[in-house]
């Protein structure tokens, strides 16, 4: 959305860097939020990394930028479970930057209400206008099960990411998930209603409408998909194997409404719609193999790890920019190839990781620009970087 240039503040001075033009967050203020009383942050446009143990709010950081970036959260559904033990709201204020025009984002969350969202002060109805002002893409130990686990990871995975590219797909999805949900309680509601069976020929329609736009987009999206993971695959493999993907579809754009009427007594046997893009799931090959059924655990994480660097270059493609990375305790669970590899991704992007703690980056000399040491629910920057590196030279 194009907000007004009444709204925005002038830009600040930033010299010569790329910072000035690449999108960036800048700041982030939370209240009430998780085991946050109250934090707030100034960003580098670089590197910032969130140390501490496990289990002190490192992930709650990354949670909340992805919140105000996408509305939705990664890693729960219910904004209730956000708040605070003891409070009735949580807010985050979030302040970016792209190509040099600045932007504010207030979110309200509420246990009993929806959440409130406006920018630059200004609240909007749909939040898909929210969508554009920082592309993020999030990276966490759970995305390395991406392959082995269940086909709603796979599509979840889908829905993330194309929600931030394509707002035409956003509106599809919605409505498609809107119209299925009420579908399905039709089907119950025949159960001891038969007569609103009556009905069923109108939902179909409104199912396929916006479910043929949800099959066509995805199959564009793993199709440009394709062309950049065979190549980083091949690059973090040495050449040993090729992988491809392909979009399993439950149903075609083409025989979608064909299939509803096949399924139609099946489904009023099981009060569930049975066929759909909801049932849709990705197929990984190894050299023909599939790999969530065949493949090791090695094969399977490094198929993961393919995926989400691919992610990272089709979204830098799809904005001509270079996303923000939210990297969640992901190194940890990486072999030190592997790690090279990511860390040799982070030059030109904004990183914002979490790890508990920081040999790996010492080990590569990676530089850090700004470092938080979490310690339940505080986030209190450390000051002297250089002893870090001083240290590990000892």
């Amino acid at each position: 959305m194009r907000l007004p240039d009444r709204h925005h503040k002038a830009p600040a001075p930033c010299g010569a860097t790329l910072a000035c033009y690449r999108m960036i967050i800048e700041t982030l203020e939370l209240k009430n939020y998780r085991n946050y009383d109250h934090l707030k942050l100034e960003l580098s446009p670089g590197t910032n990394i969130f140390f501490g143990d496990n289990a002190q709010g490192k992930t709650n950081v990354l949670e909340a930028i992805f919140l105000a970036c996408t509305s939705k959260s990664y890693r729960i559904t219910h904004d209730r479970d956000l708040i605070q033990l003891g409070h009735d709201e949580a807010h985050i204020k979030m302040e970016t930057r792209k190509r040099k025009v600045p932007y504010r984002v207030d979110m309200h969350l509420k246990k009993n209400k929806p959440k409130g969202i406006a920018i630059d002060e200004i609240p909007i109805r749909h939040a898909s206008e929210l969508f554009g002002i920082a592309n993020v893409v999030c990276f966490s130990p759970e995305d390395l099960s991406l392959i082995k686990d269940g086909p709603a990871l796979r599509r979840r995975f889908m829905d993330l990411e194309l929600c931030q590219l394509d707002k035409v797909y956003l509106y599809n999805l919605a409505r498609y998930n809107r119209t299925l949900n009420q579908r399905n309680k039709l089907l119950k509601d025949m159960i001891v209603r038969p007569g609103l069976a009556d009905t069923m020929p109108v939902w179909n329609e409104q199912l396929c409408l916006y479910g043929e736009q949800v099959i066509t987009i995805r199959n564009a999206f793993i199709r440009e998909l394709q062309s950049i993971i065979g190549r980083i695959h091949h690059q973090l493999t040495g050449g040993v194997e090729e992988l491809s993907i392909s979009y399993d579809r439950n149903v075609t754009a083409e025989n979608f409404a064909t299939m509803l009427e096949r399924s139609c007594e099946q489904e009023k046997r099981q009060h569930l719609t049975l066929v759909g893009p909801h049932r849709d799931d990705l197929c990984f090959t190894i050299d023909g193999k599939d790999i969530r059924k065949f493949g090791s655990q090695g094969q399977q994480r490094t198929a993961a790890l393919a995926l989400k660097l691919s992610e990272i270059e089709l979204v830098q493609k799809r904005i001509d920019d270079h996303p923000i990375l939210l990297l969640d305790d992901v190194l940890s669970e990486l072999d030190s190839k592997r790690q090279n590899y990511l860390l040799d991704l982070l030059s030109d992007t904004q990183n914002i990781i979490t790890c508990t703690g920081l040999d790996e980056f010492v080990n590569h000399r990676f530089h850090i620009d700004e470092l938080f040491h979490v310690v339940n629910g505080t986030a209190m920057k450390v000051e002297n970087l250089k002893t870090l590196y001083s240290t590990s030279e000892k």
